[in-house]
């Protein structure tokens, strides 16, 4: 190993020597999408012809596309004035379980990842690889803090199911998961950026896998700003801005649509030959 790069204890970058002299580059996002090493020198940072996209790519970003298109459509007006306030809260429930679902794939995917730089290295085996705890690795606490938010999404979206619900109550029970939700998918986006940005910021970095993480992150703070402006005001029990609550929600959607749709894209296309 020649020299490493990341951040604080995590790695995202490596530059290794092989046994036959070459210098390759090992990064923590194409080593869990499993798209092999490339070339130190860049010779191959060109994207390649198109290959076939790898299920696991597809799914996900099936699945995240599927979420994203729930919950940018669940604000709109024109779909709250088509359907009952019943339907539009049940489309924000199914949206996120859309969501843990591909966030789960994401979670396992982490999981699965070879053990070894190569990816004929030797993968996890047993129970590993359904649930484990890899706390040195970047990746697996982005695909874990994920998972745990949109698990404060089901329960939030679930609750606004509910009816008859008291201001204390929505405030427990749909703000507050909202929140933590949003905080979740803020930290877990940054640490995939990290990831992503591969200890650099030369647009040689800047691949497929750069921008689903820089739209993932924009998509994050957007909900963030939802979720602030959905907070309840002490004096009416109203919320705070309905427009910016909806506003955010609808353009953080959008970015994790995109980015959804990108997953394919990056596995068909940065993959090393």
């Amino acid at each position: 190993m020649r020299a490493t790069s990341g951040l604080g204890p995590f790695v995202t970058r490596a530059v290794l020597e092989r046994p036959d002299g070459s210098v390759v580059e090992w990064t923590s996002r194409r080593h869990r999408k499993r798209l092999g090493l490339r070339p130190a020198d860049g010779s191959t940072w060109r994207h390649g012809p198109l290959r076939a996209a790898s299920g696991s790519s597809i799914a996900m970003g099936l699945l995240f596309m599927l979420g994203s298109a729930c919950f940018f459509i669940g604000p709109m007006p024109f779909y709250a004035s088509a359907v009952s306030e019943s339907a539009v809260a049940w489309t924000f429930v199914v949206g996120s379980v859309f969501f843990t679902s591909a966030a789960y794939l994401q979670f396992r995917e982490a999981l699965v990842a070879p053990t070894g730089p190569d990816d004929d290295a030797a993968v996890p085996r047993g129970f590993r690889r359904i649930v484990a705890v890899w706390p040195h690795r970047i990746d697996w606490w982005a695909a874990s803090i994920q998972l745990a938010g949109t698990l404060f999404f089901n329960l939030t979206t679930y609750a606004a199911t509910r009816d008859a619900l008291s201001v204390v109550q929505e405030r427990r029970w749909i703000w507050a998961p909202d929140v933590f939700g949003s905080i979740c998918f803020l930290v877990a986006s940054w640490l995939a950026y990290v990831e992503a940005s591969a200890g650099g910021t030369g647009w040689r970095h800047r691949g497929t896998g750069w921008s689903i993480a820089a739209l993932n992150l924009v998509g994050s703070i957007a909900f963030g700003v939802s979720a602030v402006a959905a907070r309840y005001l002490r004096a009416t029990g109203e919320l705070a801005n309905l427009a910016v609550a909806n506003l955010g929600t609808v353009v953080g959607a959008a970015c994790f649509f995109v980015g959804a749709a990108l997953l394919p894209v990056e596995s068909a296309r940065d993959r090393s030959a």
